[in-house]
């Protein structure tokens, strides 16, 4: 195989970018901020800001890009992101959220859509997300990625944050019952087909997020087992399509390590799996 398709390891529905702060986007390289390959198709970029002005013009840059999606993150713990008064800490204020998707939407014709905890502190019970989501959905936002774990803004770090909170799928669940006519997708502690099968009968969606980055081949077994799909046959298969990949970043200016980086854990679980973290670490 050649061509962009051959470095995926799979066709995921929908891509994330990292987050992108607005004012990064409305002043910054948009370039090496926003660039990607027409490849990664459908992708949405991640949004982080407070100003429905400045999110609006971010949205619409984005949107430009070729961008298929605006996602506002309301899910982010960290303090730098506190400080810029985004991330989780805006869950306390929905109505600012809702006046960004408001003027987002006004903006652009992709959809814009909000991915939050279930709670900050200690409002994290069902009547504060019920009334966030009912918030936010008035101002027409018809989809929400929910990290079933409420953020903790003070005390621990973003790693943290995303492994101590106690997983609540069942507050996630029950906000589809209460929200049928929305879009409702689940993230967190997806690390298994079982899992990701059984919340796909119950949610709309699932979003994969350090299993696809710690153990990548766990989107083609995905897409494999769940979404019909043909991944690469093996693993020294993708090693051998990212050749071409890596050659064509170097030749652009990228560093050795920037690439494979990404690659440690492709044989994760596999024996010899440390030696190849090694040699790639040691040689990069």
């Amino acid at each position: 195989m050649s061509g962009p398709a051959a470095y995926r390891v799979a066709v995921a529905p929908m891509m994330y970018t990292e987050m992108v702060t607005a004012a990064a986007v409305v002043h910054g390289d948009r370039e090496r901020l926003l660039g990607f390959d027409p490849a990664e198709h459908p992708v949405a970029l991640q949004l982080g800001g407070s100003n429905p002005g400045e999110m609006a013009a971010a949205a619409g840059v984005a949107a430009r890009f070729g961008y298929d999606e605006i996602n506002t993150n309301v899910g982010c713990p960290s303090d730098r992101v506190q400080s810029g008064r985004f991330g989780a800490c805006l869950m306390a204020t929905p109505r600012v959220v809702a006046d960004c998707v408001r003027a987002m939407q006004a903006e652009v014709d992709v959809p814009v859509t909000v991915k939050s905890r279930i709670g900050v502190d200690d409002r994290a019970d069902y009547g504060f997300l019920h009334q966030f989501v009912a918030t936010v959905a008035e101002a027409g936002c018809r989809v929400f990625i929910v990290h079933a774990r409420k953020a903790l803004l003070e005390g621990l770090s973003p790693k943290q944050n995303r492994e101590v909170p106690p997983l609540r799928y069942e507050m996630v669940h029950r906000l589809k019952e209460d929200f049928p006519d929305l879009i409702l997708v689940l993230n967190g502690g997806i690390r298994s087909l079982d899992t990701a099968r059984a919340q796909l009968e119950i949610m709309d969606g699932i979003m994969i997020g350090r299993e696809a980055y710690q153990n990548p081949w766990f989107l083609a077994e995905v897409e494999n087992a769940l979404l019909g799909g043909h991944s690469p046959v093996s693993r020294l298969a993708v090693v051998e399509t990212m050749l071409d990949y890596a050659q064509a970043q170097l030749a652009a200016g990228a560093r050795l390590h920037s690439i494979t980086r990404h690659m440690l854990g492709l044989f994760a679980g596999q024996p010899g799996a440390r030696a190849w973290r090694r040699m790639l670490s040691e040689n990069a």
